[in-house]
């Protein structure tokens, strides 16, 4: 557009020149042509609008949004309107207490009372995008500052109302889930309601006061101290129950060995282990007197 009003001011000036004198009509002659050739390139350039990948562009005329939306690539439109183009690749936002971390500068966290009126540090980082289709709406209700208007002041607000139903134990443990589910329908439904797609909602960290996080991590420690003892107990348990199962198996193995044995199966045995020492070459059986009890005298080494 720039170039067509550029081309009209030359062409303007040439017919201006070429009134004066004789000698600057040839001047103005090539002035005329090029101020056409300006006026011919920027009719072409503003024809043709080019729009990046994840990307869209919304038309407007004298201040008024048209409803068409331009897709990525090459479009052909007319040359007096002003295309804005809007990203609608997923973004993201962040609020975060650690410097230079967010996307303000400095501590930029969200802080909440909770229900049992302790306040609570959050950071967090909202992905969302725009939805195509809602571009012009969007940029005709909000704007293209919409990430300061409606995702920044929404997100806190969604925040601070959902943060008021948990206490400050619960938002730091086992309720940190239903919390972070709470706020995301909450912020989703707003979000579509202004041409906006919530994505995920992170909460990416939650300090509690000092005094509530020692009584925590006391807890903690206390409830793994307890289970490593319920552990140690389990285990004496269990081997105080192997060694009576132990000694009970030795007892019924004794009680069923003294009532299997007799006088008769003694005297066997006995038969069979002097058989044993008299086929044995290395000694010899001797009994002496009348005792039932061999002497048994080694003759390996010639000895008696």
């Amino acid at each position: 557009m720039i170039l067509i009003i550029l081309g009209i001011i030359i062409l303007t000036v040439s017919f201006f020149i070429n009134k004066q004198r004789e000698e600057f009509q040839k001047i103005a002659k090539g002035i005329r042509l090029a101020g056409l050739a300006i006026i011919v390139v920027g009719f072409l350039t503003s024809c043709i609008k080019q729009i990046d990948a994840g990307q869209v562009g919304v038309k407007s005329l004298f201040g008024k949004i048209d409803n068409e939306v331009l897709s990525s690539g090459l479009n052909l439109i007319n040359p007096l309107y002003d295309v804005k183009t809007i990203d609608i690749k997923t973004l993201n936002y962040t609020m975060s207490g650690v410097h230079d971390e967010g996307d303000k500068e400095g501590d930029d966290a969200i802080r909440v009372l909770t229900a049992d009126g302790l306040e609570v540090i959050i950071d967090l980082t909202v992905l969302y995008r725009v939805t195509s289709d809602q571009a012009p709406r969007l940029i005709r209700e909000t704007g293209l500052d919409y990430r300061d208007k409606i995702v920044r002041p929404l997100t806190r607000t969604k925040i601070r109302d959902n943060a008021v139903y948990f206490t400050a134990i619960e938002l730091y443990s086992n309720k940190r889930d239903l919390f972070q589910g709470r706020i995301f329908k909450s912020i989703d439904t707003d979000f579509k309601k202004r041409g906006l797609i919530l994505e995920q909602l992170l909460v990416r960290n939650i300090t509690l006061p000092q005094n509530v996080k020692t009584s925590i991590e006391e807890k903690i420690k206390a409830e793994q101290e307890a289970q490593k003892m319920e552990f140690v107990l389990q285990k004496e348990k269990q081997e105080a129950e192997r060694k009576r199962v132990e000694a009970q198996g030795i007892a019924d193995y004794q009680k069923i060995i003294s009532a299997g044995l007799g006088d008769k199966q003694l005297q066997y045995e006995q038969i069979q282990v002097m058989k044993a020492l008299v086929t044995s070459p290395n000694s010899k059986v001797i009994v002496l007197g009348k005792g039932n009890t061999p002497v048994i005298l080694d003759t390996k080494d010639g000895k008696n």
